[in-house]
Protein backbone atom coordinates (compact mmCIF):
# COMPACT_ATOMS: atom_id res chain seq x y z
CA UNK A 1 0.00 0.00 0.00
CA UNK A 2 1.27 3.73 -1.05
CA UNK A 3 1.07 6.39 0.83
CA UNK A 4 1.21 10.04 -0.36
CA UNK A 5 0.16 13.45 0.79
CA UNK A 6 -2.49 14.46 -1.91
CA UNK A 7 -3.97 12.34 -4.25
CA UNK A 8 -5.26 13.98 -7.09
CA UNK A 9 -8.26 12.36 -9.54
CA UNK A 10 -8.00 14.05 -13.13
CA UNK A 11 -4.65 14.83 -15.33
CA UNK A 12 -5.86 17.60 -17.23
CA UNK A 13 -4.65 21.08 -16.88
CA UNK A 14 -6.16 22.04 -13.56
CA UNK A 15 -4.68 18.42 -11.84
CA UNK A 16 -1.40 18.90 -12.91
CA UNK A 17 -1.41 22.85 -12.05
CA UNK A 18 -2.34 21.93 -8.48
CA UNK A 19 0.22 19.26 -8.61
CA UNK A 20 2.81 21.15 -9.61
CA UNK A 21 1.82 23.67 -7.03
CA UNK A 22 2.01 22.00 -4.08
CA UNK A 23 4.81 19.94 -5.03
CA UNK A 24 6.69 22.58 -4.51
CA UNK A 25 6.16 22.53 -0.85
CA UNK A 26 7.29 19.19 -0.84
CA UNK A 27 4.70 17.15 -0.60
CA UNK A 28 4.43 13.56 -2.17
CA UNK A 29 1.79 13.34 -5.01
CA UNK A 30 -0.08 11.39 -7.40
CA UNK A 31 -2.31 12.38 -10.41
CA UNK A 32 -4.61 9.85 -11.32
CA UNK A 33 -5.91 10.15 -14.95
CA UNK A 34 -8.91 7.24 -16.48
CA UNK A 35 -7.16 7.96 -20.05
CA UNK A 36 -3.84 9.20 -21.14
CA UNK A 37 -3.16 12.41 -18.93
CA UNK A 38 -4.11 16.15 -20.54
CA UNK A 39 -5.71 14.66 -23.38
CA UNK A 40 -9.38 15.94 -22.70
CA UNK A 41 -10.39 19.42 -22.28
CA UNK A 42 -7.16 20.81 -22.17
CA UNK A 43 -5.90 19.34 -25.02
CA UNK A 44 -9.40 20.97 -27.31
CA UNK A 45 -8.97 24.23 -25.80
CA UNK A 46 -8.68 27.51 -27.49
CA UNK A 47 -6.19 28.91 -25.31
CA UNK A 48 -7.95 32.48 -25.15
CA UNK A 49 -7.07 34.23 -21.67
CA UNK A 50 -10.12 36.08 -21.12
CA UNK A 51 -11.37 37.29 -17.71
CA UNK A 52 -14.13 39.26 -19.36
CA UNK A 53 -17.71 37.60 -18.46
CA UNK A 54 -19.62 35.72 -21.06
CA UNK A 55 -22.86 36.11 -19.10
CA UNK A 56 -23.97 37.89 -16.02
CA UNK A 57 -23.95 34.11 -14.60
CA UNK A 58 -20.26 34.65 -14.85
CA UNK A 59 -19.55 37.90 -12.39
CA UNK A 60 -18.56 36.41 -9.28
CA UNK A 61 -15.57 34.81 -12.01
CA UNK A 62 -14.03 37.86 -12.81
CA UNK A 63 -12.31 38.50 -9.40
CA UNK A 64 -10.82 35.29 -9.90
CA UNK A 65 -10.65 35.70 -13.55
CA UNK A 66 -8.93 38.83 -13.16
CA UNK A 67 -6.29 37.45 -10.60
CA UNK A 68 -5.64 34.15 -12.50
CA UNK A 69 -4.54 36.34 -15.60
CA UNK A 70 -2.30 38.74 -13.46
CA UNK A 71 -0.49 35.71 -12.16
CA UNK A 72 -0.29 33.81 -15.50
CA UNK A 73 3.22 35.46 -16.52
CA UNK A 74 4.96 33.93 -13.31
CA UNK A 75 3.19 30.53 -13.71
CA UNK A 76 4.19 30.39 -17.70
CA UNK A 77 7.87 31.06 -16.64
CA UNK A 78 8.13 28.46 -13.55
CA UNK A 79 6.57 26.20 -15.95
CA UNK A 80 8.69 26.76 -18.88
CA UNK A 81 11.78 26.72 -16.49
CA UNK A 82 10.52 23.15 -14.53
CA UNK A 83 9.58 22.00 -17.97
CA UNK A 84 12.52 22.85 -20.15
CA UNK A 85 9.75 23.33 -22.81
CA UNK A 86 7.81 26.74 -24.25
CA UNK A 87 4.39 27.02 -24.12
CA UNK A 88 3.28 29.99 -27.30
CA UNK A 89 2.44 32.45 -24.44
CA UNK A 90 1.49 35.82 -26.52
CA UNK A 91 -0.04 39.17 -24.77
CA UNK A 92 -1.15 41.07 -28.15
CA UNK A 93 -4.69 41.49 -26.92
CA UNK A 94 -8.57 41.04 -28.77
CA UNK A 95 -10.37 42.88 -31.02
CA UNK A 96 -13.96 42.51 -29.99
CA UNK A 97 -16.04 42.49 -33.24
CA UNK A 98 -19.78 44.18 -33.45
CA UNK A 99 -21.36 43.67 -37.06
CA UNK A 100 -24.98 43.94 -36.85
CA UNK A 101 -26.87 47.37 -37.19
CA UNK A 102 -27.01 48.13 -33.45
CA UNK A 103 -23.08 47.63 -33.38
CA UNK A 104 -22.47 50.93 -31.58
CA UNK A 105 -24.50 50.41 -28.89
CA UNK A 106 -23.43 46.83 -28.48
CA UNK A 107 -19.90 47.88 -28.44
CA UNK A 108 -20.75 50.87 -25.67
CA UNK A 109 -22.70 48.79 -23.53
CA UNK A 110 -19.83 46.35 -23.08
CA UNK A 111 -17.44 48.77 -22.60
CA UNK A 112 -19.57 49.75 -19.61
CA UNK A 113 -20.03 46.92 -18.37
CA UNK A 114 -15.84 45.93 -18.74
CA UNK A 115 -15.24 49.57 -17.53
CA UNK A 116 -17.55 48.63 -13.93
CA UNK A 117 -15.53 45.76 -13.63
CA UNK A 118 -12.11 46.75 -14.02
CA UNK A 119 -11.33 45.25 -17.41
CA UNK A 120 -8.98 47.20 -19.60
CA UNK A 121 -11.06 48.03 -22.62
CA UNK A 122 -11.40 50.63 -25.46
CA UNK A 123 -13.13 51.57 -28.49
CA UNK A 124 -11.14 52.29 -31.45
CA UNK A 125 -12.12 53.23 -34.90
CA UNK A 126 -12.86 50.81 -37.28
CA UNK A 127 -9.72 52.86 -39.58
CA UNK A 128 -7.63 52.22 -36.43
CA UNK A 129 -8.82 48.78 -36.21
CA UNK A 130 -8.17 48.01 -39.74
CA UNK A 131 -4.42 49.08 -39.20
CA UNK A 132 -3.96 46.85 -35.90
CA UNK A 133 -5.60 43.80 -38.30
CA UNK A 134 -5.69 44.64 -41.66
CA UNK A 135 -7.61 41.04 -42.36
CA UNK A 136 -10.71 42.40 -40.31
CA UNK A 137 -13.76 41.77 -41.91
CA UNK A 138 -15.08 45.12 -44.27
CA UNK A 139 -18.55 44.66 -42.43
CA UNK A 140 -17.33 45.33 -38.90
CA UNK A 141 -19.92 48.24 -37.61
CA UNK A 142 -17.81 48.44 -34.76
CA UNK A 143 -14.84 47.37 -32.92
CA UNK A 144 -13.42 47.33 -29.10
CA UNK A 145 -10.04 46.56 -28.03
CA UNK A 146 -8.92 44.20 -24.75
CA UNK A 147 -5.44 45.17 -25.08
CA UNK A 148 -4.80 42.75 -21.80
CA UNK A 149 -5.74 39.92 -22.98
CA UNK A 150 -3.55 36.97 -23.83
CA UNK A 151 -3.19 33.71 -25.35
CA UNK A 152 -1.27 30.26 -25.17
CA UNK A 153 -1.79 27.01 -27.23
CA UNK A 154 -3.13 24.47 -24.94
CA UNK A 155 -1.37 21.60 -26.13
CA UNK A 156 2.07 22.94 -25.70
CA UNK A 157 1.31 24.44 -22.15
CA UNK A 158 -0.12 20.91 -21.13
CA UNK A 159 2.81 19.09 -22.07
CA UNK A 160 4.95 21.53 -19.77
CA UNK A 161 3.03 21.19 -16.98
CA UNK A 162 2.94 17.68 -17.17
CA UNK A 163 6.84 17.56 -17.24
CA UNK A 164 6.73 20.28 -14.87
CA UNK A 165 5.34 18.22 -12.26
CA UNK A 166 6.81 15.11 -13.11
CA UNK A 167 10.25 17.08 -12.39
CA UNK A 168 9.25 17.92 -9.13
CA UNK A 169 8.61 14.80 -8.18
CA UNK A 170 4.79 14.05 -8.97
CA UNK A 171 3.64 10.52 -9.80
CA UNK A 172 1.22 10.54 -12.86
CA UNK A 173 -0.53 7.23 -13.64
CA UNK A 174 -2.65 7.55 -16.66
CA UNK A 175 -5.05 5.05 -17.93
CA UNK A 176 -5.47 4.63 -13.80
CA UNK A 177 -9.06 5.61 -13.18
CA UNK A 178 -9.85 5.99 -9.53
CA UNK A 179 -12.88 3.64 -8.26
CA UNK A 180 -13.95 4.46 -5.31
CA UNK A 181 -12.52 6.98 -2.05
CA UNK A 182 -12.02 5.54 0.93
CA UNK A 183 -13.41 7.47 4.55
CA UNK A 184 -13.37 6.57 7.97
CA UNK A 185 -15.05 9.02 10.15
CA UNK A 186 -16.17 11.67 7.78
CA UNK A 187 -12.63 11.64 7.00
CA UNK A 188 -11.21 10.84 3.12
CA UNK A 189 -8.01 8.61 3.92
CA UNK A 190 -7.42 7.90 0.20
CA UNK A 191 -8.34 5.92 -3.29
CA UNK A 192 -9.26 2.83 -4.94
CA UNK A 193 -7.11 3.14 -8.57
CA UNK A 194 -7.71 0.18 -10.72
CA UNK A 195 -7.37 -2.30 -7.70
CA UNK A 196 -4.80 -0.34 -5.99
CA UNK A 197 -5.25 1.12 -2.26
CA UNK A 198 -3.44 4.49 -2.31
CA UNK A 199 -3.83 5.82 1.05
CA UNK A 200 -3.16 10.03 1.20
CA UNK A 201 -4.11 12.62 3.90
CA UNK A 202 -6.08 14.65 0.90
CA UNK A 203 -8.37 14.06 -2.43
CA UNK A 204 -8.90 16.55 -4.98
CA UNK A 205 -11.42 15.75 -7.66
CA UNK A 206 -9.90 17.44 -10.70
CA UNK A 207 -12.06 15.10 -13.08
CA UNK A 208 -13.60 17.59 -15.80
CA UNK A 209 -16.71 16.91 -17.08
CA UNK A 210 -16.44 13.58 -15.69
CA UNK A 211 -15.95 14.06 -12.07
CA UNK A 212 -19.46 13.62 -11.84
CA UNK A 213 -19.02 9.94 -12.76
CA UNK A 214 -16.32 9.63 -10.14
CA UNK A 215 -18.18 11.27 -7.37
CA UNK A 216 -21.21 8.93 -8.14
CA UNK A 217 -19.07 5.74 -7.73
CA UNK A 218 -17.57 7.09 -4.07
CA UNK A 219 -21.10 7.13 -1.93
CA UNK A 220 -19.59 10.67 -0.62
CA UNK A 221 -22.00 12.34 1.94
CA UNK A 222 -22.10 15.17 -0.46
CA UNK A 223 -24.79 15.36 -3.05
CA UNK A 224 -23.41 14.17 -6.62
CA UNK A 225 -21.21 16.33 -7.89
CA UNK A 226 -23.27 18.42 -11.12
CA UNK A 227 -20.77 18.40 -13.46
CA UNK A 228 -21.72 17.86 -17.34
CA UNK A 229 -20.30 17.37 -20.82
CA UNK A 230 -20.57 20.42 -22.79
CA UNK A 231 -19.48 19.95 -26.44
CA UNK A 232 -17.22 22.47 -28.41
CA UNK A 233 -16.03 21.95 -32.03
CA UNK A 234 -13.34 23.78 -33.65
CA UNK A 235 -10.85 23.78 -36.34
CA UNK A 236 -7.63 24.59 -37.15
CA UNK A 237 -7.53 26.50 -40.43
CA UNK A 238 -4.32 28.02 -42.51
CA UNK A 239 -4.34 30.57 -45.80
CA UNK A 240 -1.16 31.26 -47.76
CA UNK A 241 -0.28 34.85 -47.16
CA UNK A 242 -2.82 35.32 -44.26
CA UNK A 243 -1.51 35.69 -40.72
CA UNK A 244 -3.72 37.77 -38.13
CA UNK A 245 -1.70 39.47 -35.27
CA UNK A 246 -4.85 39.35 -32.67
CA UNK A 247 -7.34 37.25 -31.60
CA UNK A 248 -10.58 37.96 -33.27
CA UNK A 249 -14.03 37.44 -31.48
CA UNK A 250 -17.47 37.99 -32.03
CA UNK A 251 -21.03 37.08 -30.30
CA UNK A 252 -20.83 34.02 -33.47
CA UNK A 253 -17.31 32.53 -32.72
CA UNK A 254 -13.79 33.40 -32.20
CA UNK A 255 -10.03 33.43 -34.10
CA UNK A 256 -7.19 32.33 -32.60
CA UNK A 257 -3.75 33.31 -34.05
CA UNK A 258 -0.92 30.29 -33.37
CA UNK A 259 2.64 31.30 -34.03
CA UNK A 260 3.19 28.70 -36.22
CA UNK A 261 0.97 30.21 -38.57
CA UNK A 262 -2.02 27.75 -37.82
CA UNK A 263 -5.42 29.85 -37.04
CA UNK A 264 -7.97 28.05 -34.22
CA UNK A 265 -11.56 28.87 -35.19
CA UNK A 266 -14.40 27.73 -32.55
CA UNK A 267 -16.80 26.81 -31.34
CA UNK A 268 -19.87 25.35 -30.87
CA UNK A 269 -21.69 24.69 -27.00
CA UNK A 270 -23.66 21.43 -27.39
CA UNK A 271 -25.13 18.96 -24.77
CA UNK A 272 -24.19 16.11 -26.93
CA UNK A 273 -23.29 13.71 -23.59
CA UNK A 274 -20.48 12.38 -24.20
CA UNK A 275 -19.89 12.31 -27.86
CA UNK A 276 -16.58 13.83 -29.34
CA UNK A 277 -17.60 13.76 -32.75
CA UNK A 278 -17.17 16.58 -35.31
CA UNK A 279 -20.66 16.87 -37.38
CA UNK A 280 -20.58 19.02 -40.76
CA UNK A 281 -22.94 21.27 -38.92
CA UNK A 282 -20.63 22.06 -36.40
CA UNK A 283 -18.12 22.57 -38.91
CA UNK A 284 -20.20 24.99 -41.13
CA UNK A 285 -21.18 27.16 -37.98
CA UNK A 286 -17.16 27.39 -37.34
CA UNK A 287 -16.64 28.30 -40.71
CA UNK A 288 -19.43 30.97 -41.49
CA UNK A 289 -18.41 32.71 -37.87
CA UNK A 290 -14.82 32.78 -39.02
CA UNK A 291 -15.79 33.97 -42.53
CA UNK A 292 -18.03 37.22 -41.04
CA UNK A 293 -14.68 37.80 -39.17
CA UNK A 294 -12.24 37.32 -41.29
CA UNK A 295 -13.13 36.76 -45.17
CA UNK A 296 -9.66 36.04 -46.36
CA UNK A 297 -9.88 32.83 -45.12
CA UNK A 298 -12.42 31.49 -47.56
CA UNK A 299 -10.53 28.43 -49.36
CA UNK A 300 -8.44 28.23 -46.08
CA UNK A 301 -6.85 24.69 -45.77
CA UNK A 302 -8.56 23.06 -42.94
CA UNK A 303 -5.54 21.17 -40.88
CA UNK A 304 -7.56 19.77 -37.94
CA UNK A 305 -10.97 19.11 -36.66
CA UNK A 306 -11.71 18.25 -33.13
CA UNK A 307 -14.11 18.52 -30.60
CA UNK A 308 -13.94 18.11 -26.88
CA UNK A 309 -15.86 18.25 -23.35
CA UNK A 310 -16.27 21.39 -21.06
CA UNK A 311 -16.94 20.36 -17.65
CA UNK A 312 -20.01 22.46 -17.34
CA UNK A 313 -22.49 23.05 -14.07
CA UNK A 314 -26.34 23.98 -13.22
CA UNK A 315 -24.87 28.07 -12.65
CA UNK A 316 -21.81 27.84 -15.45
CA UNK A 317 -19.76 28.41 -11.98
CA UNK A 318 -16.97 26.43 -11.08
CA UNK A 319 -17.29 23.94 -7.94
CA UNK A 320 -14.38 24.77 -5.69
CA UNK A 321 -13.56 24.06 -2.17
CA UNK A 322 -13.49 21.61 1.29
CA UNK A 323 -16.62 19.16 1.40
CA UNK A 324 -18.42 17.86 4.34
CA UNK A 325 -16.10 14.81 3.93
CA UNK A 326 -12.49 16.38 5.99
CA UNK A 327 -9.85 16.24 3.35
CA UNK A 328 -11.80 15.75 0.56
CA UNK A 329 -11.69 18.83 -2.08
CA UNK A 330 -13.51 19.74 -5.44
CA UNK A 331 -11.86 21.59 -8.43
CA UNK A 332 -13.47 21.21 -11.38
CA UNK A 333 -16.48 22.70 -13.30
CA UNK A 334 -14.35 25.48 -14.51
CA UNK A 335 -16.18 25.24 -17.96
CA UNK A 336 -15.32 27.38 -20.71
CA UNK A 337 -12.27 29.00 -18.24
CA UNK A 338 -10.10 26.39 -17.12
CA UNK A 339 -6.85 26.92 -18.88
CA UNK A 340 -7.39 30.55 -17.54
CA UNK A 341 -8.14 29.74 -14.09
CA UNK A 342 -5.26 26.53 -13.77
CA UNK A 343 -2.58 29.35 -11.89
CA UNK A 344 -5.20 30.59 -9.19
CA UNK A 345 -7.17 27.45 -8.90
CA UNK A 346 -3.79 26.03 -7.91
CA UNK A 347 -3.02 28.40 -5.49
CA UNK A 348 -6.00 28.33 -4.08
CA UNK A 349 -5.90 24.79 -3.09
CA UNK A 350 -2.71 25.48 -2.57
CA UNK A 351 -3.38 27.75 0.82
CA UNK A 352 -6.44 25.26 1.70
CA UNK A 353 -3.70 22.68 2.36
CA UNK A 354 -1.07 24.79 3.30
CA UNK A 355 -2.14 27.55 4.98
CA UNK A 356 -5.71 26.77 5.96
CA UNK A 357 -7.10 30.14 4.45
CA UNK A 358 -8.27 31.39 1.69
CA UNK A 359 -7.36 34.81 -0.13
CA UNK A 360 -10.63 35.08 -1.35
CA UNK A 361 -14.55 34.87 -0.76
CA UNK A 362 -15.43 31.92 -2.24
CA UNK A 363 -19.11 31.19 -1.34
CA UNK A 364 -20.35 31.15 -4.83
CA UNK A 365 -18.32 28.29 -5.80
CA UNK A 366 -18.48 26.11 -3.14
CA UNK A 367 -19.63 22.51 -3.76
CA UNK A 368 -22.22 22.68 -0.90
CA UNK A 369 -24.11 24.92 -2.56
CA UNK A 370 -25.92 22.55 -4.83
CA UNK A 371 -26.58 20.95 -1.42
CA UNK A 372 -28.96 23.41 -0.74
CA UNK A 373 -30.34 23.71 -3.43
CA UNK A 374 -31.74 20.42 -3.43
CA UNK A 375 -32.97 20.64 0.41
CA UNK A 376 -35.33 23.60 -0.66
CA UNK A 377 -36.33 21.91 -3.68
CA UNK A 378 -37.27 18.36 -1.66
CA UNK A 379 -39.57 20.58 0.56
CA UNK A 380 -42.91 20.08 0.01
Amino acid sequence: MKNFDVAIVGGGIVGCSIAFELAAEKLKIVVFDRQQAGREASWAAAGMLSPAPDSPRDLPLVPLAQESLRIYPEFVRALEEASGRAVDYTRKGTLQIFPSPSAEAQRDAMLAGHRELGLASEPVSLAEARKLEPALCPAAGAVLRLPQEETVDPRLLMDAVLAAAINRGVEVRSGCPVTSVMQQGGHSTGVVASAEVIQAKHVIIAAGCYSAEVGGRMGLRIPSIPTRPVRGQMLALRRQGLALRHVLRSERGYLVPRSDGRIVAGSTLEDAGFDKSVTAAGVRQIREAALELCPGLAGAETLETWAGLRPGTPDDLPILGFTDVEGLILATGHYRNGILLAPITAKLVRDWIIDRSSRFDMQAFSPLRFQSVRRESATP
